[in-house]
């Protein structure tokens, strides 16, 4: 601050406790969200789940977490959390553990060179107070925006449930492929069966 400069820094932000089942293997994968809601945050520019960037200097056979059985639970539980906490888009019951990168504050004291709207040269100097480092400031709003991800996760999944119960959704819904040149017909019983097309 009495250089009137700036500096960025990383929040590490850890989710005890997480039911397993949250998140979606696709389109919602729980990771992604969770990267969303981050860097919707100002300054952030960076985002990293479990391992993050050290996994590129790993082997998949040191990488892998392998699942075993907690000696005092009965239930199951990696050896290792490298994954931090979600795999193939779905919480995995571990401790979520996330990073997310702050970049230094833009505006600064210190004078710095630019040019106006016409190309001529001038000097930038903010003036009047201005954090050096927005990171124990954003400390709070990870972890909102963390318990906001994972509250949503989980009325998702909730809704899942209540719908499969009363409309038996999967049950019902028939999905069906046809080849080229072959089409649906439907018998008077009302199934369906195919009939190539000749044409």
């Amino acid at each position: 601050k009495e250089e009137k400069d700036s500096v960025g820094g990383v929040v590490t932000c850890v989710c005890r406790n997480v039911p397993s089942g949250l998140g979606e293997p696709c389109f919602d994968k729980l990771e992604a969200m969770l990267a969303h809601a981050m860097l919707l945050i100002p300054a952030t520019k960076g985002f990293e789940i479990g391992s993050g960037f050290d996994g590129l200097g790993m082997y998949g056979s040191e990488h892998n977490d392998a699942f075993e059985k907690d000696a005092d639970t009965g239930k199951l539980k990696t050896k290792t959390n490298y994954s931090g906490g979600v795999q193939g888009g779905i919480s995995n019951g571990q401790d979520i553990v996330i990073r997310v990168l702050f970049k230094p504050p833009a505006t600064i004291g210190k004078q710095q060179a630019t040019v106006d709207y016409n190309g001529d040269d001038v000097i930038l100097a903010a003036k009047g107070r201005h954090d050096p480092c927005v990171v124990p400031r954003a400390v709070p709003i990870v972890e909102a925006m963390a318990a906001l991800v994972l509250a949503d996760a989980a009325l998702k999944q909730e809704s899942r449930v209540a719908s499969a119960s009363k409309y038996d959704f999967v049950g019902n819904v028939g999905v069906h492929a046809f080849q080229q040149g072959t089409l649906p017909t439907v018998d008077k019983d009302g199934d369906e069966e195919n009939k190539n097309d000749e044409k």
